[in-house]
Parts: structure tokens; C-alpha cells; sequence
């Protein structure tokens, strides 16, 4: 099997998540220029001319880059032709899709030459990305923040996508240190995919204070709160683990039954910049964010002997 540093064009074994609202064309030039791959995340209403500008940004200089996708969102379609239409450095090496139907956007893709990357959260997911003939597959387990199933742990959704193919698998899900790499990779992984480490970058989207907060927090919660709360039509397999704030603890498991004045609360919150109310999606590593930092430090930890 190919090794994924060889397919990739990177020095590591590590792919940044593309986290949408955080990972954007500085973010992953940083990562890739430190010698993984970074990843664009477009958000179900990124527009042509954003995934465009973005992917000049992580393009810029030659460094290898990549850009995710969502199957569910009624955007897709455009945005296919969008990430298509790049050339030159602006071309991704890997184009990832996932949450939702794939066999029509990895066909699109495959088209175009392109390497496509699916995540999988359980067996169902799986079978589909196998038999879309996604070329990686991203085993990620519950533990990842982030939007994703949350019913099999990392290491469960590995060894059964470990079993199921022999295309390159990376592990996604709690890896946030070079121990945590190297665990994953003897039990088989291709590498890692990893973004709670990289939340607290200066070359991120975020906001200061949201890195702060992020900073600050020590636990995380699976829930579909911050999707109920905005009416973002996520479909409901896919809830997404964000930081525990007050809101989220009250609110989680009773999304169905949430109110208006909760929505208008949550909306407020948000508008004014109050961090409890911004979605904070994050992993179960949150509490190893211990300052804000850059991009070529986060891959130097990822790296055994970096």
C-alpha cells in the first residue's frame, strides 16, 4: 500500500481536519507548509468565489492542500464545481466528502482526477464509502469534535474500517499528541486526521476570544443544540461535540423540546459575542489546549520526536 505521506505529498502522516467557520486558506498554508496537510472547511453556504480565494491562499507557494465538503447540504452540487474549476496551485490534492450520500459527489470528483477522502462513524458509513471507492477513509470515532456520529470510540471505527479495506485508512477522533499518533498508527492507521489541536492557531478563523474560550474550557458534549438553536437542518445522525457550555448542558438530550426564548437567547448570545453561546465545536482533548498557538508547533507535537 501507498504510503499517505506519498499520496499526499507531505512529509507526516497528519491531515488538520477541515473544521468549517475555523479551517480556512491560512490555516491549512500554515499546516502544509509545516510539512502535513492542511484542509479548507467549507461551510454548507460557502460560495465559488470563497472556496476560489480560499484554496489560492492554501495553494500559494506549492504546498500540497485539501478541501472538505458536506454530502447533505443543498450547495453541493455548486460547490463541486467550484473545488473542479481550480488549477494550478489552487488545485487540491484531496478533496474531502462526507455526511450524506456519496457515491454521486465521489464519481463527480473522481472525474477531475481528484483524491477524495470520506469520514465514516459507523458501519453503514463505511460500506458506503467503500463502495463509493473513496481513496482514504477517515475512521472517526465519537470522540472528535465536530459534527459526526458519536456511537462507535475511535479505536473501534478504526480496527473495523482497518478490517473492511485495504485503501488507506487514517484515524480521527482524541489525537492530539505524537504518543496519540503513534498508537493509531501500529494499530494499522495510514496517519491521523486531527483538529482540536489546531483550534487554537493564530492562523485560524476563529476569533481571539473564541480561542480563549477554548482555552478555558475542560470538557466537551455530543448534542444537537448549536444546530437546533440556529435551525441549521443537520441531518439528526449527525450531532456534533462541542464544549460544555451552560447552554449546551442544559439543553442537551431535550433539543426537540427547546423553546423560543432559548433560540432567542442562544441568538442573542451569539450576536453580542458572548462565547458561552458561540458554538465551540471541539474534541474530547479540549482540556490539552493550553494557549493560543501556530500551526508549525501543533504538527512539531504531532510528530514523534518533533
Amino acid at each position: 500500500m501507498i504510503a499517505i505521506t506519498d499520496l499526499l505529498g507531505t512529509t507526516h502522516p497528519i491531515i488538520s481536519a477541515p473544521m468549517a467557520g475555523v479551517a480556512g486558506g491560512r490555516l491549512a498554508h500554515a499546516v502544509s507548509a509545516a510539512g502535513a496537510l492542511g484542509m479548507i472547511g467549507a461551510r454548507g453556504s460557502a460560495s465559488p468565489g470563497w472556496i476560489a480565494e480560499q484554496a489560492a491562499i492554501a495553494g500559494a507557494g506549492g504546498a500540497p492542500f485539501g478541501i472538505g465538503l458536506m454530502a447533505w447540504v443543498p450547495e453541493l452540487d455548486e460547490q463541486i464545481d467550484a473545488v473542479t474549476a481550480l488549477a494550478g496551485l489552487s488545485r487540491p490534492k484531496l478533496v474531502s466528502v462526507s455526511f450524506g450520500p456519496l457515491r454521486e459527489p465521489v464519481r463527480r470528483l473522481h472525474e477531475w482526477g481528484l483524491l477524495v477522502a470520506c469520514q465514516v462513524g459507523n458501519a453503514t458509513d463505511l460500506d458506503e464509502a467503500i463502495r463509493a471507492r473513496a481513496d482514504v477513509i477517515v475512521a472517526r470515532g465519537g470522540e472528535g469534535g465536530g459534527h459526526g456520529r458519536d456511537e462507535m470510540g475511535t479505536d473501534e471505527i478504526l480496527a473495523a474500517a482497518l478490517a473492511a479495506t485495504d485503501r488507506p485508512v487514517v484515524a480521527a477522533g482524541g489525537i492530539a499528541t505524537a504518543e496519540d499518533l503513534a498508537r493509531v498508527m501500529s494499530a494499522g492507521a495510514a496517519g491521523a486526521w486531527c483538529g482540536t489541536p489546531f483550534l487554537t492557531c493564530v492562523e485560524a478563523d476563529n476569533s481571539p476570544q473564541a480561542r480563549a474560550a477554548l482555552v478555558a474550557a475542560d470538557s466537551t458534549r455530543y448534542s444537537r443544540v448549536h444546530d437546533v438553536a440556529q435551525g441549521i437542518a443537520w441531518p439528526r445522525e449527525f450531532g456534533g461535540r462541542a464544549v460544555a457550555t451552560p447552554f449546551v448542558r442544559q439543553w442537551a438530550g431535550q433539543e426537540d423540546a427547546m423553546t423560543d426564548a432559548a433560540k432567542g437567547e442562544h441568538a442573542a448570545g451569539r450576536e453580542r459575542g458572548d462565547t458561552d453561546y458561540t458554538p465551540l465545536y471541539a474534541g474530547v482533548g479540549v482540556d490539552r489546549l493550553t494557549a493560543e498557538t501556530d500551526a508549525a508547533s501543533v504538527v512539531r507535537q504531532l510528530v514523534p520526536g518533533g
